[in-house]
């Protein structure tokens, strides 16, 4: 894809890269780009560093807020044709700049972060320089926090690919320079990676490449400008899992061989102070509600999708109330894997219906979740999950079988 740049620093080559990702961004990069540059000159003074903004042809005056932030490290600048937006195409423009200027290693961290601290370019690229190949973030949150991570993407890859990494679709990260060629070759590079999808596009290539793969603690949470978590709900779901669903078409060979998970190193947990937190509140009536909406809208579609003892089985949750609510992990497992060999059997014109029917399921899980945990603390709830993975773990066999 044809990029634009602006290279006033004549910068050929570069031991590090931190990549600043960007659509309309003026008012909060220039924040990002102070500390990212701070952390830099910090943590990493010896070597030669860049800083780009990998931007959607911003009108709001992103550039002239991300040259004008204060702070010393040499700064590039690329943008998408006007009219091209998604993170993904930032990325792909990224993945090309770093395999010219031969990095050898990459921090992506997002540009409307309110509270990313210069350790945190410490602790994505310090383990890639030690010999890591990828590195996920781990941030402290609430229980409530990215449900989708905790019921979908988490149980699902680690069920996959055999690794634990707990957050793996976060939007930042930490890669080696090698590792943009093998983005690049990727045989898919659809819609929803070019959009929502890349994250998790990158994280489960990273898993299937057998590249070493570490998960970084952060100390605190990811604080965000405020924005409406259901604004993009429904394209936020079904770009994640139909890049999920494609990527276990092209590592099918890899993913039914693993049997097991295993943990993932842990870097940075000599971390003094960990914040608290973001309280995350959850409208139980309404996704209570919005479960039976999505029965009675796509219950007609299940049968064609699901084994013969699933069906049944939502009609029992779809007649309880609210008060007893409660949505089985091993029931959810058997959708998910019923749902990846559905989408993997049919035409592309069919898969958005079946995406469509999944996410009343998800959000009744989320219900469950919900009613489950609630008076259990943090580190409770993170166990409750751990449980839920195990399951997932303990039904792939049935995964394995009907996929074939």
């Amino acid at each position: 894809m044809a990029f634009y740049e602006e290279n006033p620093h004549k910068i050929d080559s570069a031991d590090i890269v931190a990549a600043i990702p960007s659509f309309s961004e003026a008012e909060g990069i220039g924040y990002v780009v102070e500390q990212v540059d701070r952390g830099l000159r910090e943590h990493f003074g010896h070597l030669k560093s860049v800083i780009i903004n990998c931007d959607n042809h911003s009108s709001d005056g992103t550039k002239e807020a991300f040259f004008s932030a204060p702070g010393q490290v040499p700064r590039m600048y690329l943008s998408t044709p006007p009219g091209v937006r998604g993170k993904g195409n930032n990325l792909r423009n990224l993945f090309e700049k770093v395999r010219e200027l031969r990095a050898e290693a990459v921090v992506v961290i997002e540009a409307d972060v309110k509270n990313v601290q210069p350790l945190w370019v410490k602790n994505l690229a310090e383990p890639i320089l030690k010999g890591v190949g990828y590195v996920c973030p781990l941030y402290v949150r609430h229980k409530y926090e990215a449900t989708m991570t905790s019921s979908i993407i988490y149980p699902l890859l680690r069920c996959l690919y055999g690794r634990r990494v707990r957050q793996p679709n976060v939007g930042d990260f930490g890669f080696k320079g090698k590792l943009a060629e093998v983005f690049l070759d990727s045989p898919v590079w659809t819609e929803a990676v070019q959009n929502f999808g890349v994250d998790i596009w990158m994280t489960n290539i990273a898993l299937s490449s057998r590249m070493p793969v570490c998960q970084s603690f952060m100390g605190g949470p990811k604080v965000h400008r405020v924005k409406d978590p259901y604004a993009h709900l429904n394209v936020l779901f079904q770009q994640v899992l139909s890049t999920i669903f494609d990527l276990m078409m092209v590592y099918a060979d890899f993913w039914k061989q693993v049997k097991w998970s295993k943990p993932t190193a842990l870097f940075g947990t000599d971390v003094h102070e960990v914040d608290t937190p973001i309280p995350v509140e959850v409208n139980a009536a309404r996704l209570h509600e919005r479960f039976l909406e999505g029965y009675d809208e796509h219950s007609a579609t299940w049968p064609r999708i699901f084994d013969q003892t699933v069906v049944p089985k939502l009609q029992e949750i779809h007649g309880m109330g609210l008060q007893h609510f409660s949505f089985p992990t091993q029931t959810w497992a058997k959708i998910l894997f019923d749902a990846a060999t559905a989408y993997h059997k049919m035409n592309a014109s069919e898969r958005g219906t079946l995406l469509d029917s999944l996410l009343p399921l998800y959000l009744g899980k989320v219900l469950s979740f919900v009613k489950k945990t609630e008076r259990m603390s943090l580190q409770q709830a993170e166990e409750y999950i751990e449980n839920e993975c195990t399951i997932f773990e303990e039904n792939k066999p049935y995964l394995v079988k009907v996929w074939e």
